[in-house]
Parts: structure tokens; sequence; C-alpha cells
């Protein structure tokens, strides 16, 4: 069996010291592959080296909504030369987190100018919401993200968000939140989701599944929350391993 980890942030800090062990433990747990993405300049870098030394390694570059305020023409140029990277083919995480204080007008623009900036790339797009779904809808709707695809990225909406999304062909990644006890929404747009617009991820360091909340979230753990959606949708594991596989691959554009 081999899982895919489509959002992981080994990049961050909290694995400095670590990343041999956490790939091995991830591979003890059958996740061999793994999409990394960056967030600012360092964790980009470190993206990159991470990709040059594991195969099963790829990548995400953006800028993501709490860091608007530094997009800039430089910071386009350098997400473009990010981009010609092999194996760094996804623009992300984009989108909008009304939860932080960076202005929501702001943070729209900055979202705008990346999805055209992944139409000109021809690339996929990796989408962060946070407390903005109506226009985290209207914008991809407005910019035809159908057109590029892309992942939304640890969705937490219900079943009628999810058939929104689905419908402009995104497809959606189901993390660690789908096992939270409060979490009931989540699990109805999974049940509603078709098998071959899902994936799986951690968005380690956080939001650790069930048996592990509250602790440091990595890759491995992706394999918790696989065999609890599989249960969920009365499949096996290794099933829904191998269909979240191929989905992630194909978005990538890997055959």
């Amino acid at each position: 069996m081999e899982i895919f980890d489509s959002h992981t942030h080994i990049n961050a800090p909290q694995f400095d010291n670590d990343i041999p062990d956490v790939i091995e433990r991830a591979a003890a747990l059958d996740v061999t592959a793994m999409l990394v993405v960056g967030y600012d300049k360092n964790s980009t870098e470190k993206l990159k080296k991470l990709i040059s030394t594991y195969p099963q390694i790829y990548g995400a570059v953006g800028c993501h909504p709490e860091d608007a305020e530094k997009f800039d023409e430089g910071y386009v140029k350098q997400i473009k030369e990010d981009l010609g990277v092999e194996r760094l083919n996804v623009l992300g995480e984009i989108g909008l987190d009304y939860h932080c204080t960076v202005e929501h007008k702001l943070q729209q623009d900055v979202f705008r100018a990346q999805l055209r900036l992944a139409h000109e790339m021809n690339v996929p797009v990796t989408i962060h919401n946070r407390d903005a779904f109506d226009d985290v809808y209207r914008i991809l709707k407005d910019e035809d993200v159908g057109s590029i695809g892309g992942i939304m990225h640890s969705f937490n909406g219900d079943a009628a968000w999810a058939k929104k999304f689905l419908d402009l062909g995104m497809n959606l990644s189901y993390s660690g939140v789908s096992t939270f006890k409060n979490a009931a929404e989540v699990r109805e747009a999974f049940m509603a989701t078709p098998l071959n617009r899902i994936l799986v991820e951690t968005d380690a360091p956080y939001l650790a599944p069930v048996p592990f909340r509250g602790k440091q979230n990595e890759p491995g753990y992706t394999r918790y929350t696989l065999e609890y959606l599989a249960r969920l949708r009365g499949i096996e594991t290794a099933t829904l391993a191998k269909q979240t596989y191929q989905n992630t691959m194909e978005i990538l554009g890997i055959k």
C-alpha cells in the first residue's frame, strides 16, 4: 500500500532536526509520497533541498494570505523561478484567511493575481480557506479555476459547499480534522465527495488526527486519517489509499 500526503510542511522549523526520521516513520506507515508546501522564502529554500534529496517529495510554492502584504513583483519573479524546479509544479498555498489581520481586499487582490499567474504558468493550485467560503468560491469561479484545477486543502465545509467546489472542478483534501468529534459536517462532505476527487493530508505540523490530536502532526499520520475515512466509506484502506494516491498524481500531472 502507498499513501500520498497531499499537504504537509516538513520544511517548517519544527522538523529542522528530524527530517530523515520523519520520512522513515512515514514510510513505515506506508506514506511514500508527500506534497510539501513552501510558505515563505526560508521554507521554500528548504523545500527545494528536500526535493533534490528525496525523490518521493513534490512541492508547491505561493504567497500565503497571511503574507499578502509581502506580495510584489519580486515575489512573482521568485515564484516563476521556483515553479521551474523539477517536481515543484503547484502554486500554493494561496487563498483567503479572514482569521488573520491582513486586510480582506488586499488578500483578495493577491489571491486573484496568483490564480492568474497559475493560468500563465499552467499549473494547478492548492487553496487555503479559513472563514472565507463565500469569497473564496466567488474568486475561484471568477478566475475560471476549473481550467487549471487544484486542491481545496484541509477541506472543512459541509456537503453543500463540497458540491459547489466540486462543480468548479476542484478536488477536496481531507485532513485530521475529519476525525475530530465536532466535525460531523466535514464527514458528511467526505461522504458526498466522489472517490476520484478525494485526497488525504496531514497539514503537519498542525491538525494531528485522533488519537494524536493536540500533538505535533507528521506525514506518517496520514495513515490514521485514511483508515478512519475508509471505515466511514465502508471500503478497504488499501482501496482508498490507491485512489487518493492516483488522484494526487493526476493533479500533479504525473502519469
